[in-house]
């Protein structure tokens, strides 16, 4: 099949679409990916074998985005940048990644007479409810959770094929349709392709434990701090590596210096990927301290995945789909997102348990080997598109 796959944002990087298109690849199928950027200039470019077409954005489309289901300047933007595409290429299904642009897919698919598959890879509205620029005065004008609920419900129904992220999702997304075989599930696990592990960890070193990803205040790192205090009266020179940057992070920073932490909390700020795994792989356990709400609940985030793949006993909040993951890995331990006098007992317990921490990595470790790896839930992607090419 030639398959249209349409991404709001620039690409690369991402690294889910790249896995994507990669599987697709691999198959037979070929892709033209359409997506756009305010940074760079219009661009068709191959992309290991996929066509990438770039549209330059300008800041004020940018901007109305948030506003996309009040007002036309956002649509219309996509409207006519994809008539282009569809002017030069011919296409056997529409592939979106995330919610928004759905109105617009499923529009083109109705006009080519093709099948529209709508890839979410979170809860949107749940995502917009606790966005920082959905809060603002103007953001709450522009931007409604009600409607973004009613929208969400209206594109799961026109779309022919849905993809999750987690299983949870998929129980959500069931509730708005009849037929809940038409929903995939797609975890943001990670490729095995071209990656080892090495055991290159410090003897004798300070106790370390490690997180990566954004830093704002649903993901719960000001918990992990106040943690800290407790776990340091019983390991003074316990250490926290943070990579990773957001809009909490000044915060979090001031934090820090009042409760003098400083010699306790490293911020590291964004690593390539190489230099974050050999940071991971040189820590005793990995954590995960996402405040739990609608969106996290449905999240698949591939921390999770690395962290295990580097046989790292994980220490996660209670969000449900990360329990259930880790629970089935048999991987880590849960504490209940908001209280950190329990995730403090919790570091304290692994910390005082060699045998635990090497028993909890060895086993997420064969789990990411065995299961939870992009190479086994990519065969959900190929089944979804076989089933396309025999209806």
């Amino acid at each position: 099949m030639k398959i249209l796959m349409i991404l709001e944002n620039s690409f690369p990087p991402d690294v889910r679409v790249e896995k994507e298109i990669k599987s697709l690849l691999a198959v037979g199928h070929q892709i033209v990916l359409a997506c756009s950027s305010i940074v760079s200039e219009n661009e068709l470019v191959d992309w290991n074998g996929a066509i990438v077409v770039k549209k330059k954005m300008s800041s004020f489309v940018y901007k109305s985005s948030v506003g996309c289901l009040r007002f036309p300047f956002y649509f219309n933007f996509w409207r006519k940048f994809l008539t282009i595409v569809f002017n030069k290429y011919e296409f056997n299904a529409i592939h979106l990644h995330d919610l928004p642009l759905a109105k617009v897919a499923k529009e083109f698919s109705v006009k080519y007479k093709i099948p529209f598959v709508l890839d979410l890879h979170e809860n949107w509205p749940a995502a917009m409810k606790i966005a920082i620029h959905t809060n603002t005065i103007l953001g709450k004008i522009f931007s409604s959770n009600l409607k973004w609920q009613k929208y969400e419900k209206e594109s799961v129904v026109k779309a022919v094929k849905i993809i999750t992220v987690v299983e949870e999702m998929k129980e959500r997304i069931s509730q708005s349709i009849p037929d809940e075989n038409k929903i995939y599930i797609l975890p943001n696990t990670i490729s095995l392709e071209n990656l080892t592990y090495e055991n290159n960890s410090i003897n004798n070193k300070r106790p370390t434990i490690f997180y990566a990803g954004g830093i704002n205040i649903h993901r719960g790192l000001q918990i992990v701090l106040k943690a800290l205090l407790e776990v340091k009266k019983e390991l003074p020179n316990i250490l926290f590596n943070i990579v990773g940057s957001g809009s909490y992070e000044r915060e979090l920073k001031n934090f820090v210096i009042e409760q003098n932490l400083e010699q306790n909390v490293i911020f590291l700020g964004w690593k390539t990927y190489e230099d974050m795994m050999e940071i991971l792989n040189e820590s005793d356990i990995a954590i995960i301290s996402h405040l739990r709400s609608e969106q996290t609940d449905c999240s698949s985030p591939n921390k999770i995945f690395q962290y295990a793949f580097m046989k790292k006993p994980i220490i996660s909040s209670d969000c449900r789909s990360l329990e259930r993951i880790l629970n089935d890995m048999q991987g880590g331990i849960v504490y209940t997102d908001h209280n950190h006098l329990e995730l403090s007992e919790k570091i304290l317990c692994l910390f005082q348990d060699d045998k635990l921490r090497k028993k909890l990595g060895e086993s997420g470790h064969k789990a990411v080997l065995n299961k939870y790896n992009w190479q086994q839930s990519s065969k959900e992607l190929i089944r979804l598109y076989k089933e396309l090419e025999e209806a």
